[in-house]
């Protein structure tokens, strides 16, 4: 199924229609690949859109039924609600700059191993996780190198 058939089918089972502005929302969802926030979206619709409108809380509230429906995924970062696809990707974990804010994703199988051993100890039958390493990325480290190496001159 296609994301916009698999929200319609959520969307039906719980009694509500697809709307226009619902459909707007999947689609330019779907046409990016990158992690966004409400707010971004709600720029990029407003700014590609002709004469749909879809309102602030329409947005957030088809996020959150996205998020329900798994086609999206939800981190909060630093109090902020960050979204990337869910549905029919890979399971992956990120690296979090807290300096910059930069998200890089990455897959391992050594995390899943780590994962699937600490559930059988525990006797827990894991389906997924969800796994966000904090710290600083190069490029924030290297301007921090240049700083400190600048205020020594």
């Amino acid at each position: 199924m296609t994301p916009l058939e698999r929200f319609d089918e959520f969307l039906q089972a719980r009694g509500k229609r697809i709307t226009r502005q619902r459909r707007l929302i999947i689609q330019c969802v779907y046409a990016r690949h990158d992690h966004f926030d409400a707010e971004q979206l709600l720029l990029e619709l407003r700014a590609h859109v002709g004469s749909i409108q879809a309102s602030r809380p329409t947005v957030y509230r088809t996020l959150n039924e996205m998020v329900d429906a798994g086609l999206l995924k939800k981190m909060v970062l630093d109090g902020r609600a960050v979204y990337e696809h869910d549905y029919g990707y890979p399971q992956h974990d990120h690296l979090y700059c807290s300096s910059c804010g930069k998200l890089i994703e990455f897959s391992s199988n050594e995390v899943g191993r780590i994962r699937d051993a600490v559930a059988r100890e525990h006797q827990f039958r894991a389906t997924g996780h969800r796994l966000i390493v904090t710290g600083t990325c190069s490029v924030c480290m290297s301007r921090r190198v240049q700083s400190r190496h600048q205020d020594r001159v």
